[in-house]
């Protein structure tokens, strides 16, 4: 696999039981690319410790006065520095190849499970960690598999001079046989330790950037309530714990490094040492203690792998053991088993990113099994549940995002659960309460799988977005179209209301066979409310949409209302008859009390007036809200 190649059509399905097996999952995969930095690795590495030889012979024909000797050791120096310069730029290009090759078959597979999951995702682990593990955790874990390679080459180099050095002179290769094992472990008890602090820090650094995160997210709020002192004297103490656990660990790893150094320069001084009495003997040539120094000199080089490999397997474990946590969540609609190659749940994913079925999109009425609710086909049906986190439970529910198992939402009698799903999510849209905007220009916000049927500025129209496109232009004064401005990450340089019309308009311009929409105006003004309503029916005409609502705007234009008690279909008829039928409605819808309710009972004029002042109300809360708005824009 070469780097133009990417992306992978096929990144595979990882195995991930744990962290090390992900990391030999990810070997295994690029056993073609470790095998091509394992041979250039021995060519460098043979190279540059037989350069000592080379330098040996040299000393040995200059003792000798042989110029032919000399000749031909300058020849096996200039061969030796070749292989070492082509060893070294091919091995660099293998190993980079193998990181960013692992790095990217990984960052595939877990942007397939993100799609796989959807909004289950982020309810099962923290936003903060899936993107910690698709970045850094992403490079460690590449760092690692590639430093396999160099590392194995290393070691098989070392072995091969300390054959070479036993066979060449056995009194002095001995003792290098025996001490670079020594060498080699010398920093293994130490390894716990340093991965241990590596990890405190890791977490620290952690929380001290989830805690910039929320507070950058809700600078707007901290401003108003003057929180912004509180929230930085928290971020400086969680920095500065950082700072404090990056320190401790980077003292572990300088002992280490230390080690590194000392214990090979002890090495060379009892091989100097042995060596000068052996010569003063006359067991050994000059030449002969010349190489044997030297090649001592030079095997640090290779050794220095150890220690980089040691580091690399401590800071990828967590990552990988990170990492395979994503990799192994499951839909709850997944079948038993489907941890394994080529089960149901694999095939699913494999489904959201590539290999769409042909097969036609089923329509017809939308029915929930477990809660009796009907959303006919082709009509607009609003849905009144007093429970906001049962609403949204529901409105996964009907996406086929359930959290937990249970029995198929419907669409035209065929269950979601089992349809690909790119197909379940084609035919069923859901808008949750809480949409995100993508930073980019508002051409490339709207740039989205759709059928065509619904243009851009008509869905814009629709969602009630003139004063966001203003707003967008005086923020932009350089793009010519609106549809060129630019929207801030998160579109937060928008208000609430804004962000919610644009995401709507987004859902909009898709027009999916069935639009599940959670609450698409809790942010607006009730005028703004009332027209979108009106351009959401229009706009909306002929295809199901399915309104999870309490607002009387909304739901006094709906073909039919749903009412939802304790988890299942209590009322079903319009919004004014369920109003003035059912006391369980009008009191979720109202937010009347009982007494409240008895009392209109026992007087309809109080009961008319006490409306009447709720309509004043809720009309001087709207222009409030309205004003509020225009305040946030400017």
């Amino acid at each position: 696999m070469q780097i133009q190649d990417l992306p992978y059509s096929d990144p595979g399905v990882a195995d991930a039981r744990s962290g090390p097996h992900l990391l030999w999952w990810l070997f295994r995969n690029q056993l073609g690319g470790q095998l091509k930095a394992l041979l250039w690795g021995l060519v460098h590495f043979s190279a540059v410790c037989a350069l000592p030889f080379c330098v040996g012979l040299a000393v040995e024909a200059a003792v000798k006065g042989s110029a032919s000797g000399l000749f031909r050791t300058g020849g096996l120096l200039l061969l030796c520095g070749t292989c070492v310069a082509v060893g070294d730029t091919f091995l660099h290009r293998a190993a980079v190849t193998n990181w960013i090759t692992a790095a990217a078959r990984l960052q595939q597979l877990l942007a397939r499970k993100a799609a796989h999951l959807g909004s289950a995702l982020t309810r099962r682990v923290a936003a903060g960690e899936v993107v910690a593990v698709s970045t850094g955790d992403v490079e460690k874990i590449g760092w690692f598999v590639e430093a396999v390679s160099r590392f194995t080459a290393a070691a098989l180099t070392v072995v091969l001079v300390c054959v070479a050095l036993i066979v060449y002179q056995p009194a002095l290769g001995v003792v290098v046989a025996v001490g670079l094992p020594l060498v080699a472990l010398a920093v293994l008890p130490l390894l716990p330790r340093a991965t241990r602090r590596a990890d405190v820090q890791r977490e620290k650094a952690g929380r001290a950037t989830e805690l910039a995160s929320d507070t950058v997210a809700g600078l707007r709020v901290l401003r108003g309530i003057g929180g912004e002192e509180l929230f930085l004297t928290r971020y400086r103490s969680a920095s500065q714990e950082v700072r404090h656990a990056a320190v401790r660990s980077a003292r572990m790893w300088s002992l280490i490094s230390a080690i590194q150094v000392v214990v090979p320069g002890l090495l060379l001084i009892v091989v100097v040492w042995h060596g000068v009495q052996l010569a003063r003997d006359g067991r050994v040539t000059v030449g002969e203690l010349v190489t044997v120094y030297s090649a001592v000199m030079v095997l640090n080089y290779p050794m220095r792998h150890f220690e980089e490999i040691a580091m690399a397997f401590s800071f990828s474990r967590p990552s990988a053991t990170r990492a395979a946590r994503v990799l192994s969540l499951r839909r709850p609609t997944d079948t038993e088993g489907s941890e394994g190659s080529g089960t149901k749940g694999a095939r699913a994913e494999s489904a959201v990113t590539g290999g769409a079925d042909t097969a036609e999109v089923p329509g017809g009425d939308l029915y929930d099994p477990l809660t009796g609710l009907v959303a006919s086909a082709g009509r607009f049906t609003a849905v009144v549940c007093g429970d906001p986190d049962a609403a949204g439970e529901l409105a996964a529910r009907l996406g086929g995002h359930p959290a937990e198992p249970g029995p198929s939402v419907l669409l035209g009698g065929v269950a979601l659960n089992d349809l690909p799903l790119d197909r379940a999510r084609t035919a069923v849209l859901v808008q949750d309460k809480d949409p995100v905007l993508l930073s980019g220009s508002l051409r490339e916000l709207l740039d989205v799988p759709a059928s065509g049927a619904v243009r851009a500025e008509d869905a814009l129209a629709a969602a009630q977005c003139e004063d966001v496109l203003d707003a967008l232009a005086q923020a932009s004064l350089d793009a010519s179209d609106p549809m060129d401005t630019r929207v801030t990450e998160r579109g937060r340089s928008l208000s609430g209301g804004q962000r919610q019309r644009l995401a709507l308009a987004r859902s909009l311009v898709t027009d999916p066979e069935v639009l599940v929409l959670d609450e698409p105006t809790s942010a607006v003004d009730s005028h703004t409310e009332a027209r979108i309503a009106e351009g959401l029916r229009g706009l909306r005409s002929g295809r199901t949409t399915v309104v999870f609502t309490s607002s009387p705007l909304l739901l006094d234009r709906a073909d039919s209302v749903v009412f939802l008690h304790e988890g299942t279909v209590a009322a079903t008829g319009p919004h004014r008859e369920l109003i003035a039928t059912d006391p369980r409605y009008r009191s979720v819808v109202t937010r009347e009390t009982e007494d409240e309710q008895d009392g209109s009972t026992r007087d309809g004029t109080t009961g008319l007036t006490g409306r009447l002042e709720r309509d004043d109300k809720d009309a001087l809360l709207g222009e409030l809200d309205r004003l509020e708005e225009i305040e946030e824009s400017a």
